[in-house]
């Protein structure tokens, strides 16, 4: 039996560190979620949303993951027999598109290698093809968890007033809201998908969606089945005013508490924060890359995302093997690869609650079991990450 001792080391991807201001917080008793005490806490906890989202659109939470908010823009926005085109981006991207399948849409997938950014051009070209307008809706993923790849939004919805065409714009953000610079009304995306268990620093088990008017104005006339996610029972003007059912107050606690942590930092800060531990991961990485070892899914520079390091092992080693050794010797977790990328890939999370000693001791126990495992690889990945955060950062 392996006994831990210490403090565990969760680099995972998703779900991220809860900040003991955050915990302390939900740590309470419950409150009538009908009463102006929680009413004042849902406003604050809105209006700060709507500042990390960047937009003056309406804002709606669920009790669910993420999948659910995937959903909820589904039943809501389309009709059975409605074209969706996916921008193809990694494992999520293209299981949005199969849950867009299950409801009777017609899901059309822009092929893209996972390695690289989705490309605007390919975009603009087919959506010109498009002249009698029957997509209805384009479906991003702005980071891809699953690779390690962030997708210019911005571009892309460029690709999308250039080829003149009206389809709804639809981007998750579920591991790049309050890690990565996102501005839903600037970049005029119409639908928004996050999760509050990433850079918003909570539990799993909530969701937000920003709805755009023009989205909006789509769901009242789409025809899928919705009950549990209908934007019409919930909305009252441009906010929520009506819950299913019982409205989760401990996480409104929680995100009360994250909120005023991401304020007092400052969203740049934030933002510059993950930057840096993302590049301090990267150069220890690129400098295991010798010796034919371990490097960066993320083809290009670039698009290496600051939220989440994707690592490929070399041919023939198996990154589950360096991973369970991480967890069990060194009690530092990990993520895995997904799909196609099972046993191929390790993720290493950098995102919400972390500071430089919690990615420098994470990346020691990731050397230390390449070493244990017999991973071939350059040494001196740590020192390189401590050298940029001494002198580069």
């Amino acid at each position: 039996m392996t006994v831990s001792r210490g403090w565990h080391f969760f680099q995972n991807p998703g779900p991220t560190n809860i900040p003991d201001r955050v915990l302390r917080a939900m740590d309470r008793g419950t409150i009538d979620f009908t009463g102006v005490q929680f009413k004042a806490i849902a406003e604050e906890c809105f209006a700060g949303l709507k500042r990390i989202f960047k937009t003056n659109e309406t804002i709606l939470g669920y009790a669910a993951s993420g999948h659910g908010a995937w959903e909820a823009a589904i039943v809501n926005l389309f009709s059975p027999g409605d074209k969706v085109l996916v921008v193809e981006t990694g494992y999520f991207s293209l299981n949005w598109g199969m849950r867009c399948e299950s409801f009777g849409l017609e899901v059309e997938t822009l092929a893209n290698d996972w390695r690289n950014a989705a490309d605007p051009a390919a975009l603009e070209s087919r959506l010109r093809e498009d002249r009698a307008h029957q997509i209805k809706g384009v479906l991003v993923v702005h980071n891809e968890t699953s690779t390690g790849v962030v997708h210019d939004v911005a571009a892309l919805r460029r690709a999308i007033d250039a080829a003149g065409h009206p389809a709804l714009y639809l981007v998750d953000v579920i591991s790049s809201l309050a890690s990565i610079d996102f501005r839903m009304d600037e970049w005029r995306v119409d639908v928004v998908v996050a999760g509050s268990q990433k850079g918003l620093m909570l539990p799993t088990g909530m969701t937000f969606t920003g709805v755009s008017a023009k989205a909006l104005a789509a769901g009242a006339a789409a025809k899928l089945p919705r009950v549990y996610w209908d934007w019409r029972r919930l909305v009252e003007g441009t906010s929520q005013a009506v819950w299913n059912g019982t409205i989760p107050v401990h996480f409104f606690y929680g995100l009360q508490e994250a909120l005023r942590m991401l304020e007092e930092e400052g969203l740049d800060n934030v933002f510059a924060r993950h930057h840096r531990l993302a590049e301090a991961t990267r150069r220890a990485v690129r400098v295991w890359r010798q010796n034919d070892g371990p490097e960066i899914f993320a083809a290009d520079p670039r698009a290496q995302s600051d939220s989440v390091t994707a690592v490929l092992t070399p041919e023939g080693y198996d990154a589950n093997k360096m991973r369970t050794l991480c967890l069990e010797r060194f009690n530092v977790s990990l993520g895995g690869g997904l799909g196609p990328l099972q046993g191929r890939v390790f993720r290493i999370g950098h995102m919400g609650d972390l500071n430089e000693p919690m990615i420098l001791g994470s990346l020691a126990a990731v050397e230390m079991a390449l070493e244990l495992t017999g991973v071939p690889h350059g040494r001196g990945g740590v020192a390189a990450a401590m050298d940029y955060l001494v002198n580069g950062a």
